[in-house]
């Protein structure tokens, strides 16, 4: 393994476009430079027990806007988590990175190259958060599932153990990896003044990230993206699953790849299966 991972280092600061600070790491490592994005609600910490299977990269990875350690908490606009991503590249100086995206991580990426095309060498996306430009969208205060579910979410525990132990006894986050769920709760969370912990992505800004949605600008432009993209796509399930073939379909050099035996949180949860995938699609660049 080429990386210290028993603790992430303090990031450094960039700003994206619109003036929002943005977190970076880097990561360490040899080779290639990477970049890791994450999904809605988690953070660049996240990915260290998939990056601890890695081999031959230079890793680096952000925290997209409202997440982690970066600013711009208020609500999300998903078209500037793009930007977010074009930031942390010239500001870590990377070279044609490969990017590695989870769901909304996945947009992101996206984003970043349809606005500045050339930037990666290639991508790994997994289930990338994409709707079709003609994909129904509910009608104004209809009911949203993940929206009403984002704001229920807890917030605030007594402790880091207390948060790792409601975690990892129910659904949905009982299915990561202890390693990744560990790291979740070690970075996804700030000591409150009472002596807690509470979310670095608060409630209602994971509601106001599921409520925007995605831009049909990304559908409409990924026939302007000329790099191999991988589309990793989980077991057939309404949601993001079902978003991956089209998207693959519409890349001029996309390939769909699918794992039917994981679920959407693979990255975090399949640790060595998504590291041999994410090796496999770098090694095809070759």
């Amino acid at each position: 393994m080429d990386f210290d991972l028993a603790v992430l280092d303090d990031p450094d600061t960039t700003t994206s476009a619109d003036g929002t600070p943005v977190a970076v790491y880097d990561l360490g490592g040899k080779g290639p430079d990477a970049l890791l994005v994450h999904a809605t609600g988690f953070c660049a910490g996240t990915w260290l027990p998939l990056v601890g299977r890695l081999e031959g990269l230079h890793i680096t990875a952000l925290d997209i806007r409202g997440h982690g350690q970066s600013g711009g908490g208020d609500s999300m606009d998903w078209v500037a988590t793009g930007d977010d991503v074009t930031a942390a590249i010239d500001a870590l100086g990377l070279d044609r990175p490969f990017g590695i995206g989870h769901s909304m991580g996945g947009a992101s990426l996206l984003l970043a190259e349809i606005a500045r095309p050339g930037t990666f060498s290639g991508l790994w996306l997994f289930e990338p958060i994409v709707f079709p430009a003609d994909f129904p969208s509910p009608p104004p205060g209809a009911p949203n599932p993940m929206v009403d579910a984002a704001r229920r979410r807890r917030a605030d525990f007594p402790s880091a153990d207390a948060a790792l132990a409601n975690f990892s006894s129910k659904p949905p986050l009982s299915v990561l990896h202890p390693e990744a769920l560990a790291a979740y709760v070690r970075h996804g969370f700030a000591a409150s003044p009472d002596g807690g912990v509470t979310l670095r992505c608060q409630p209602e800004f994971e509601a106001s990230t599921y409520a925007a949605g995605t831009s049909p600008h990304t559908w409409q432009h990924l026939d302007e993206v000329r790099c191999p993209v991988t589309v990793v796509c989980g077991r057939p399930e309404p949601g993001p699953p079902m978003l991956a073939p089209g998207v693959a379909e519409r890349l001029p050099f996309g390939r769909l790849e699918t794992h039917p035996e994981v679920g959407h949180f693979a990255p975090l949860s399949d640790l060595e299966q998504m590291a041999d995938s994410v090796t496999a699609a770098v090694r095809a660049l070759d």
